[in-house]
């Protein structure tokens, strides 16, 4: 009984590793024709809180892109139990 209970207890610590949660939402839009190019920033931190030289904004996502006039901006926010943290900017224009 209790090999059963501590190897469904391992099972279920293997699945809980093994999921993230990933939510992609549109931040902002202009009146800009969407473009061809895309930029990203990306941030990675852990428990939420603790972000070490991390820069997600739009002005770095754009500048990453080689954008001058932004048309969309979303936001990917990627959770690992809350443990490692990832917020993506994805900026599209010209």
């Amino acid at each position: 009984m209790i090999k059963k209970f501590s190897s469904f207890i391992a099972m279920c610590a293997v699945i809980a590793l093994m999921s993230s949660c990933a939510l992609t939402l549109p931040v902002n839009a202009t009146g800009n024709a969407i473009g061809s190019k895309v930029g990203t920033a990306k941030a990675t931190g852990f428990f939420y809180t603790l972000f070490f030289n991390a820069d997600a904004s739009i002005q770095t996502a754009a500048k990453n892109g080689g954008i001058k006039k932004i048309s969309t901006v979303d936001v990917k926010h990627t959770s690992i139990l809350g443990i490692i943290t990832t917020y993506e900017t994805i900026v599209t224009g010209e």
